[in-house]
Formats: structure tokens, C-alpha cells, sequence
């Protein structure tokens, strides 16, 4: 005999009586006049879970939708899966790889297929929709989990559930078909109407539903310098032997770790001599007198940009640097955004007449003082930083809106010379699970935050969503625009930071709205071998984040 509980619901603010054993979905439903929409997953005291989940004692309920962050998660796990099966039915001897995440959707590869039809893998997808098929989650022991995977195949997700030494694993299926995901999934298919299957370079790109317009597919956006920066380091991965976060894990287990650190490092001391040796050939054709360092927060232009200076140096060129940051004006001076606060992270937040008119000097021969800005007083100070140009000198200036055109638009385009800095992540988790670019940057800043600016990982993840949105308007829309791309990320690094991102993860309290990210966040380092700091050399770009670096900033 069942018995009744109290729940809160946080999108009502109340408390509701249910019968103890009823599913989340079960809520969701006896409450769907008042909730006003459709929810395809829920927080449940802060914790991602499907609607499928059970309640048997008094909970928080938060239900959630497409808009919000675990939502649209939820959408696209579920979509990724229901395009798995679409493409096994049609083709059950070929294989999919999603790789990772480019021009608002996500790049796939269908495998051991030689002529596929994309508008019958669109077909059947619409007609899952239309059946209103149910994913059904499970946790099995992970032995016979990995005889289920065996069987299908996914040879990646059996290496994977190996190195984790987990006892039991959570999966789900859709008809016969298994599959893991690291999160939950929306209870059927029929939740899915939206998406597009598109043809894209020399695989295709998975689209889901926009953020804008719910009835129809994000729209494309052109990527194609982005794109072939992921495709460099995706051959780099599989000359190395290290494309999944399995293969990692064996690697560090068979003591290969330093070898896999070496190589990796290599890549990026080769990939930043080859920008030095673009900027020296385009000076001495008479141009790139301004590099501008460009990239999203904690992507590691600061080390990217030190290091570029010792190349330059190598090639006979003496670098200037000024940091854009000290052109922003008083906090008091600073635009505010949509909700009313200051945009830190605006264009307009640059006093951009002083650092046009500073330039101009600076490449006219005059001594120029440039200002100080201090990010405690909110500020300028008093002192200055004094920067003239000699022969032989380039000027580098670092910072998030260096691509933006209406950064020193009086300067010749043909004195700039444009890097974009981004940790482009290319391991995945598994051929249908990527590691997302903005998960990598944010463990790096919730590192380097906690580390060198007093910040709880608390306080990180509540500035995070207004610092995405600048990205979004601010940075992202200029990509395409740099001369070269430099991709920050390096193939070892979450083994690197795992324990020391978990331990500051777990000081986020459980009562907090942020705790369902920290949780997630967590769940996702316990898939990496730990990596020891110490074997990390001190002129990596890791160091940056994690200390002990070389370089002093």
C-alpha cells in the first residue's frame, strides 16, 4: 500500500501531495494546466533526472523544458540516439560517429556504409517520431552491459565501461537497441519532432530544435575554418591511438601517459612556431605589425600568447604586448546588458577611442602610456605602462574581442594578423558521446578561479550562464574572421584536472540551483584515470589554470 508524500514544486513554489512509487512524469502530468508546458526533464534536489524517475520520499521538483540548459541537453542526447537507431535499421552494418560539436549542430560520420541516403535516414527518423517510441533506462551489472555492447559492436563503450571499474552501469534502449549516454534522455521519441539532417564537408551535421523558434531546426552557421582545426587534431588523435576517453584510460593504465604528455605538448609548440612563421612572413611582406590574440574565456590565450612571443623572438621579431583588459573603462562607465547589469564581457565595455588613437602612436614610433586597469578598485590607476615600437617590433595585443571588426577599425586589415584561441576538445567519451568544448573551459576556469582569484566553484557557476551569453553575442559571430585558429585543448588535460576539479566541485552546496551542473561536472571527471599534476611540464598551457607554469602572469 502505497503512502502519500510532500513534494515542492519549484516552478510553482508549493507544496503537492503524490502517492509514494509515482514517477516524475506522473507529476508532470497531473500538473501540466498549471505548468503551462511540456517538460522533458526535471532537477530533482538539484539533480538531472528523466521523467521516468521515482519518488518515494519528499523532494524538490523542478521541471524543465527545452530552454534551459539540461533541457535542451536532454533533446539532443535523446535525438543523437534516435538517429543511432534510424541508421541501424537501415543500415545495420555500418556505424556511427558523432564527433563533436560545429555550426549549431553536431558533425557525424556513418561508417562502412558505401552509398547512404540521407533523406531515408531523415524518413525514418520522422517516422520514429511519429511512433512515439519509448526509451527505456536500465543499470545492469557492467560485465553483462558490455556483453550487450559486445554483441552490437560498440567495441568504444566496452573499452570505456572497462576502465571505469565501475560495478554497474545505466543504459538505455530504444526497440533492441542499447545505448549509453551520460545523462538522461526524454521519455520517448515522440519528444523530437524538430531537427535537420544536413550534408556537411565529408560527413553530416545533426541539428536540433533552436533556442529562437521551437518549430524549426537551429540554423546553419558557416564554420569551415573552425571545422578544419577539429579535423587536424581528430588525425592527430588516431595517429596517437587516443580518440576516445577509453583509450586514455589505457593509456594511463599501461604507463604510456608521459609519452602521450610529450607528443601532445609537441603539437603545440609546432602549431604556435608555425603562426610565428606566418607573422614573420606577412611582416616582412609589409604587414602584420598588430596580432590580435583572440578567443572566449579561459581557451588559454594568455599562455598562447606568451608562448607566440618566444617564437617571434626565434624568428628575429621583438614582441610588445599590451593586454586588451586594460582598456576597459570604470565600472561605473560600463554598458549594462538586457537584464539590467553591467556586460562585462561588451565590446562597448572598451574605452575603444583610447586604444584606436594608443595604436595609431604606438605604430606611428611615439612612446605611448598605455593605462593600467585594476579588476579589484573596478578601475584604472595612476601608473602606466610606457610601449614604442622599433624596428624589427610587432605589437601583440591579447584579449576575448580581438576578431570583432569594430575593434580598431581605422588600423589597414592588412597590418592585423588575427588568432583565434579556443580549446576545440576533440577526445570523445565514445563514437555517440563528445566532450563539449564549454565543459573543458569551464573545469578550466572553475581551476584557475578557485587557485589565483579567491573564487568558490560556487560563484563560478553562477557568473557562467552571463559569461556564455557574451561569448555567444561577442566572440562567436567573429570566428570565421581570424587569419589563423590555434586549438588550445590538449588530449590528456581532464585527467589532469580531474581531482583537483572534483574537490572544488564538491564544495558546491546541494540546496543551490548550480549544484545539478557541479553534479554533473563531476560525473563526468569520474570517467578519466587520473593524471598526476607533476608530469605536466612547466611551459604547458595547462599550467596556466593549474599553476607551476614558467611563465609569470
Amino acid at each position: 500500500m502505497s503512502s502519500t508524500i510532500k513534494v515542492y514544486i519549484t516552478n510553482l513554489k508549493r507544496f503537492i501531495e503524490i502517492e509514494g512509487g509515482s514517477t516524475v512524469g506522473d507529476v508532470a502530468e497531473s500538473l501540466s494546466s498549471e505548468l503551462g508546458f511540456k517538460p522533458i526533464c526535471a532537477h530533482v534536489n538539484n539533480k538531472n533526472e528523466p521523467l521516468s524517475f521515482p519518488i518515494y520520499a519528499s523532494k524538490d521538483i523542478e521541471f524543465l523544458d527545452v530552454d534551459s540548459p539540461s533541457g535542451r541537453r536532454t533533446y539532443v542526447r535523446s535525438l543523437c540516439m534516435m538517429l543511432y537507431y534510424a541508421v541501424n535499421k537501415l543500415y545495420p552494418q555500418g556505424s556511427i560517429r558523432i564527433e563533436h560539436s560545429i555550426s549549431n549542430g553536431y558533425f557525424c560520420r556513418i561508417e562502412n556504409v558505401d552509398d547512404v541516403s540521407i533523406d531515408r535516414i531523415i524518413e525514418e527518423m520522422h517516422l520514429l517520431v511519429k511512433e512515439d517510441l519509448p526509451f527505456h533506462r536500465h543499470e545492469g551489472r557492467t560485465t553483462e552491459v558490455c556483453e550487450i555492447f559486445t554483441r552490437q559492436g560498440l567495441t568504444d563503450k566496452v573499452r570505456l565501461l572497462k576502465t571505469i571499474h565501475d560495478l554497474y552501469t545505466v543504459y538505455y534502449t530504444l526497440g533492441n537497441l542499447a545505448d549509453t549516454y551520460y545523462g538522461c534522455l526524454a521519455p520517448s521519441t515522440g519528444y523530437l519532432p524538430v531537427f535537420s539532417l544536413i550534408q556537411y564537408e565529408d560527413g553530416y551535421l545533426l541539428s536540433a530544435v533552436s533556442d529562437k523558434d521551437r518549430s524549426k531546426p537551429a540554423e546553419y552557421v558557416c564554420q569551415h575554418k573552425m571545422f578544419k582545426a577539429f579535423h587536424k587534431n581528430m588525425i592527430f588523435n588516431k595517429i596517437v591511438g587516443v580518440s576516445t576517453v577509453g583509450e586514455l584510460n589505457e593509456a594511463v593504465e599501461a604507463n604510456k601517459t608521459t609519452q602521450l604528455i610529450n607528443v601532445a605538448e609537441a603539437l603545440h609548440n609546432k602549431d604556435i612556431s608555425s603562426l610565428a612563421d606566418q607573422i614573420t612572413e606577412r611582416y616582412h611582406n609589409g604587414g602584420a605589425r598588430v596580432i590580435l590574440v583572440a578567443g572566449p574565456s579561459s581557451s588559454g590565450k594568455t599562455t598562447t600568447t606568451k608562448r607566440l612571443a618566444v617564437q617571434l623572438m626565434t624568428n628575429f621579431l621583438r614582441p610588445v604586448t599590451i593586454s586588451l583588459d586594460n582598456y576597459y573603462l570604470n565600472i561605473d562607465q560600463r554598458p549594462l546588458d538586457e537584464h539590467g547589469e553591467i556586460d562585462y564581457e561588451s565590446i562597448y565595455a572598451l574605452d575603444l577611442q583610447r586604444l584606436t588613437d594608443d595604436v595609431k602612436n604606438i605604430l606611428a614610433g611615439k612612446e605611448v602610456a598605455t593605462p593600467i586597469y585594476s579588476f579589484d578598485l573596478g578601475r584604472r590607476i595612476a601608473k602606466t605602462i610606457k610601449v614604442h615600437l622599433g624596428e624589427g617590433d610587432v605589437l601583440i595585443l591579447e584579449g576575448i574581442h580581438g576578431l570583432n571588426p569594430e575593434l580598431l577599425p581605422a588600423i589597414p586589415d592588412h597590418v592585423k594578423f588575427r588568432i583565434y584561441v579556443s580549446a576545440l576538445t576533440t577526445l570523445a567519451i565514445d563514437h555517440h558521446n563528445w566532450v563539449p568544448t564549454t565543459d573543458n573551459r569551464l573545469l578550466r576556469r572553475i581551476v584557475r578561479d578557485y587557485k589565483y582569484r579567491r573564487t568558490s566553484a560556487l560563484e563560478t557557476l553562477q557568473r557562467w550562464p552571463s559569461v556564455r551569453r557574451g561569448e555567444e553575442k561577442w566572440i562567436y559571430p567573429f570566428q570565421e574572421y581570424a587569419d589563423a585558429t590555434f586549438n588550445s585543448s590538449l588530449i590528456f588535460e581532464m585527467g589532469v584536472m580531474r581531482d583537483f576539479a572534483d574537490n572544488v566541485l564538491r564544495d558546491v552546496p546541494s540546496d543551490k540551483p548550480e549544484y545539478a551542473l557541479a553534479y554533473r561536472l563531476r560525473k563526468f571527471l569520474g570517467l578519466f584515470r587520473p593524471i598526476p599534476m607533476e608530469m605536466i611540464p612547466p611551459t604547458s598551457l595547462l599550467r596556466e589554470f593549474l599553476g607551476g607554469s614558467a611563465f609569470h602572469y
